[in-house]
């Protein structure tokens, strides 16, 4: 009964959002199309430039492969511009999510490296190797939560796609992807500098400051033929935990980043891209502490907020070396060849202190690697009437896992030395035909094979296993006007199985993977001269045989597919232009999600919500630019309660934060004061890793910008 009254409520609001937001738009935008008739009768040009002034900017997106109107495609899309990225300060990947109804990046405290989306309620675990949003980086994948970062400096855009992208995209895109594309050089000489120093609002000890300086040009070699694009970053912010042996800040974090674009045109039809790109991190210790039953475990009493009594010295150094080149030919007006062949290589050399105590108990001396080589091949074609895109892929992963536990306790003590690789071979392909003038009917199915192979050199075992899955997509979408568009969509994702890598039980050494299928409809609208954009969803997703920690007995856990659950959510976004210089937006999503099934020698957990799922995530801001070059915006970003564990017994209550920013700009320099959760709101993860950890905020911080272009 329950679940019928929320499917209730899902059906109710699909009606709100389109059904009755389109007959007003439609109205609306049949009311324009009178005055602007009568306008032109009356022959007021001046007034008819004025509005046009006032209207939201279109963006061209390649959310599926193929150039579209973001408005146009039949998927739920959130996209940042580069002006976006600057107003809204967006410094890491993490912070996207802040902006994107029903997504969440979870930090895990341990490294800057390493973070666990979740999208529409459902993440994969940080240490699975596996994640269900992928992150796209100029075709670069990334496809764990290992490396799930990014440099965000000259970039072009950012496009968040919510729902199963498993048909272009392929494994572990099951609810959705995050896709940057850096900018190209061309023939304009441009560039920018910008240096900012911060002060933290809160903190245990230390300095509490925050700096950054970063530079990125690009422009012609040689004219119409060949071009040089660099960008470079340094970062660097101190801890706020203090560490009561050595007094000094345990978690200072540092960051260095480069990238150098190489594109060639020999002639209009060819164009090569070679990027490279290195981001480092040399971080302290982890955000976190023990809880009180980690602290009950090791038998210590329960340590002091923000303050650790370590007694080695943490750090974690982490490196992603990526490399891509990118072919595009246009064999001719209609046909289009790309070859995307991309290289990603990321490692950590890590010491952690996992007791944060005085005692020898459990010390983490850990060096890994973990290496993607991938291969994409397509051809494309658009007309009018009929776009169509076919492709090949594949990938080849490699993960060496190395890891020493010493402690004062014998049954503490281990060494870890595993080896995985794998390789993943797919057929894709897509097609989108107006059936009428209004009506869109879009296709597109995609084969793929994942085969891999685990051994442990420690303990002389050795695993193999493949899965194979088809994802299929179709939707239907109807044009009311050029500016009003809803969708229908149904498609399939997946995340990948995996090894379970010390179960002595042959039953347990590997497990499936994770499908889903997605029901979506939606609308997206423009209105009062494109003044307005108004676009909503509302969702249901099946989740089978979900990967989950299955007890097994009372005192072991395997990774298993025993879980079903399903799904169900609403995503509204808006943004409105009130003159040429002030803009409002807002962003919204709810996400139910639930074990229908779900039982282990722990207990029965039906009904229970799935961890690491915020019920809503919110964003609310505000932006004035005005001619003069006065600037100010501030947004208000909220998240719901979510759970840690399957028995919903350890959580993280909901919470807001303020962003602001206020400035003065001209044509080559600008000037920001800046605040980041300006009330210094306290959100720490108590009872993180079944209630062992606390992981700690990030307190506030204010700062000084300052921007040259040129």
């Amino acid at each position: 009964m329950k679940s019928l009254m929320k499917l209730f409520v899902m059906v109710v609001t699909a009606f709100l959002v389109s059904v009755a937001l389109v007959p007003f738009s439609v109205t609306t935008a049949l009311a324009q199309e009178k005055e602007e008739s009568a306008v032109q009768e009356e022959d007021i040009s001046q007034e008819g430039t004025a509005k046009k002034e006032y209207a939201i900017e279109t963006i061209t997106v390649t959310a599926q492969k193929q150039e579209e109107n973001v408005q146009e495609v039949p998927v739920s899309i959130t996209v940042f511009s580069e002006q976006d990225i600057e107003d809204k300060k967006i410094e890491s990947v993490r912070e996207i999510a802040d902006f994107v109804p029903n997504l969440m990046i979870f930090d895990v405290g341990m490294s800057s490296m390493v973070s666990q989306p979740t999208m529409r309620g459902v993440s994969a675990p940080s240490m699975s190797f596996t994640t269900s949003t992928g992150l796209y980086v100029d075709g670069v994948p990334t496809l764990s939560s290992w490396g799930f970062e990014e440099g965000i400096l000259d970039i072009e855009r950012i496009e968040v796609l919510r729902g199963p992208q498993g048909t272009l995209y392929g494994k572990n895109t099951e609810t959705g992807v995050i896709n940057i594309i850096t900018r190209q050089p061309d023939n304009t000489f441009r560039g920018k500098v910008s240096a900012q120093g911060g002060k933290l609002l809160s903190g245990e000890t230390g300095d509490k400051q925050k700096g950054e300086f970063s530079l990125n040009m690009s422009g012609p070699i040689l004219k119409d033929k060949l071009f040089l694009g660099i960008a470079g970053q340094y970062y660097k912010k101190d801890g706020f935990v203090e560490n009561t042996v050595t007094g000094g800040a345990e978690d200072d974090r540092e960051r260095w980043f480069g990238r150098a674009h190489l594109r060639c045109t020999p002639s209009d039809d060819l164009d090569m891209s070679l990027i490279v790109s290195r981001l480092n991190h040399d971080d302290g210790g982890a955000s976190m502490n023990l809880a009180e039953n980690g602290a009950a475990m090791f038998g210590l009493p329960v340590p002091s907020d923000r303050k650790v009594s370590s007694n080695v010295e943490q750090y974690k150094e982490s490196d992603n070396d990526a490399q891509s080149l990118k072919i595009t030919y246009n064999i001719n007006d209609a046909l289009r060849l790309t070859s995307v062949t991309a290289r990603k290589v990321t490692t950590l050399d890590a010491v952690a202190d996992f007791d944060f105590s005085s005692a020898t108990l459990m010390h983490g001396f850990q060096d890994s690697e973990q290496k993607k080589l991938s291969q994409e091949l397509r051809l494309d074609s658009s007309s009018e009437k009929l776009k169509w895109l076919v492709g090949l892929y594949y990938d080849k992963d490699d993960k060496d896992i190395n890891m020493d536990v010493k402690s004062d306790m014998p049954m503490m003590v281990s060494t870890t030395d595993r080896e995985f690789n794998g390789d993943a071979y797919a057929a894709f392909g897509q097609l989108s035909y107006f059936l009428t003038q209004r009506l869109n009917l879009v296709g597109g199915l995609r084969y793929e094979e994942q085969k891999m192979e685990f051994e442990d050199h420690v303990l002389g075992t050795r695993h193999d296993d493949s899965w194979d899955e088809i994802s299929p997509k179709i939707a239907l979408e109807y044009l009311f006007t050029p500016a009003i568009m809803t969708y229908a969509s149904v498609s399939k994702g997946y995340r990948s199985g995996g090894f379970n890598v010390v179960a002595a039980d042959p039953q347990y050494v590997s497990y499936d993977a994770e499908t889903l299928w997605s029901y979506e409809i939606g609308v997206k609208s423009a209105f009062l001269d494109k003044r307005i954009m108004l676009n909503g969803s509302v969702y249901y997703m099946d989740i089978t045989d979900m990967q989950v920690e299955e007890a097994v007995s009372p005192f072991m856990s395997y990774t298993t597919n025993a879980a079903e659950a399903t799904a169900m959510g609403v995503e509204l976004e808006i943004t409105a232009k009130v003159s040429d210089g002030l803009t409002f937006m807002a962003g919204f999503g709810y996400c139910d999600i639930e074990f229908d099934s779900f039982e282990d020698a722990l207990g029965d957990y039906k009904g229970n919500k799935n961890p690491y799922a915020p019920d809503y995530t919110f964003n609310i801001g505000a932006q004035y630019r005005h001619e003069s070059g006065f600037y100010a915006r501030a947004d208000l970003i909220g998240y719901g309660e979510m759970y840690f564990d399957k028995a919903n017994e350890y959580s993280r209550d909901a919470y807001e934060i303020v962003n602001a920013k206020i400035g003065y700009e001209t044509e080559h320099f600008d000037v920001y004061l800046y605040g980041k959760n300006l009330f210094d709101k306290e959100y720490d993860s108590d009872g993180y890793y079944g209630g062992f950890y606390t992981i700690h905020s990030d307190p506030g911080e204010v700062g000084l910008q300052v921007v040259y272009r040129f």
